[in-house]
């Protein structure tokens, strides 16, 4: 459209090897996580966690102040902020009801469909409802005004539905949804969706949240696991001036080349996090199932105070070094235990658990899992 040559609807980027090398690393990174067995539970923690993760950063970009831990309350719908705060709930919640919404549509249903001007729309339904006059906006529909962000002015707003459906048109035929799209190709279209999205702002407000929705969606429609759905949103809001830095660039250079860099780093970065995430949780079942094994044996299995010992090896993290007294702290079962036994017993009790090889004790008084006796469960390579 005449006036508008920053949205040309054409390739106007190059992958650098870099970049490609990334993007297969991605797709790798994906693939791990996708056969990696998880127990039931762990698996819904890290999938709220994301889902946490990506309502607060997603939002925060935006200026919602809400913190992770108030996010949690409200997903697990305990939230309790005065009437004051009450639009930064809902802005939350409509986010987590959007992610959900899709995870049910894409990953439950499998119901999935081109980029559409009536999906954006949808998009923006969700996530700008019940807002009032916090929201600047009619909940899906297209802005009836022109607008201005920061120095950048947006498209004239009679032009809005027809640049949607251009952009809707020419991402099916540049990136081949239709087809045998791989994740590499869905991840560049994602990036470039979103950022084509917030260049023609096509809402008076609620953009960002819009194109990062559209962002997520496209990703989730290739194969990305529900647990690191927060991946591109955290990563944008951790890196927020670079963000909006990046943005403006691709914008003044007519090229999307850096940006596509900026975010595949991103992305990158935060599977091979998940990834780490998810085998932390395995090496975790790992070492209940061992400890659960060696106090099952005829050796460990009677008595009150092996008993005992399994919970307290049990109570010890994998991932840091802990004090006696800091065992304790986040298990109240234990801890009223011990405060009816004489106080060397936690003592004697770590110094068996050493002595099974199970704990280690280290210089500074601190213990830590033994987590060495794991690398028998691993297949054998040379150091």
């Amino acid at each position: 459209m005449d006036g508008y040559s920053h949205l040309s609807f054409r390739r106007r980027w190059e992958i650098p090897a870099e970049t490609q090398y990334q993007l297969g690393e991605c797709a790798a990174l994906v693939q791990a996580m996708a056969h990696a067995p998880m127990l039931p539970q762990a698996r819904r923690e890290l999938l709220v966690l994301s889902l946490v993760k990506g309502a607060q950063a997603t939002t925060a970009i935006e200026g919602n102040t809400l913190s992770q831990e108030e996010v949690e309350r409200i997903y697990r719908g305990q939230a309790n902020l005065p009437p004051s705060r009450k639009y930064l709930e809902t802005e939350v919640a409509n986010v987590l009801n959007a992610f959900n919404w899709l995870l049910d549509e894409v990953v439950i249903q499998n119901r999935v469909q081109a980029v559409t001007p009536d999906l954006i729309r949808e998009f923006h339904r969700r996530i700008a409802q019940d807002l009032g006059e916090c929201m600047d906006a009619a909940p899906g529909r297209w802005r009836e005004d022109r607008r201005q962000v920061g120095a950048y002015l947006a498209p004239e707003h009679r032009h809005v539905p027809e640049l949607v459906e251009q952009l809707c048109r020419w991402l099916q035929e540049e990136f081949h949804f239709h087809k045998e799209q791989d994740f590499r190709t869905a991840v560049i279209e994602a990036i470039v969706a979103h950022l084509y999205l917030e260049w023609i702002h096509p809402f008076g407000d609620g953009n960002g949240r819009t194109g990062r929705l559209l962002e997520y969606y496209i990703l989730l429609r290739a194969g990305l696991p529900s647990i690191a759905s927060h991946v591109l949103s955290n990563f944008y809001n951790i890196t927020r001036s670079e963000y909006y830095r990046q943005i403006m660039k691709a914008l003044r250079q007519n090229d999307l080349t850096s940006f596509i860099e900026y975010a595949v780093q991103g992305l990158h970065d935060g599977l091979a996090d998940q990834l780490s995430a998810i085998k932390y949780s395995q090496t975790v079942t790992f070492w209940r199932n061992h400890l659960h094994e060696t106090f099952s044996c005829s050796s460990y299995s009677k008595g009150e105070r092996n008993n005992r010992l399994h919970k307290l090896a049990l109570a010890v993290p994998l991932d840091r070094e802990v004090l006696p007294e800091g065992i304790l702290a986040h298990d109240d079962s234990l801890k009223v235990q011990y405060s009816r036994l004489a106080k060397s017993a936690l003592t004697r009790d770590l110094k068996a658990l050493v002595g099974m090889g199970l704990l280690l004790k280290n210089e500074d008084s601190t213990y830590s899992a033994n987590s060495r006796l794991l690398v028998q469960f691993f297949p054998a390579q040379r150091s």
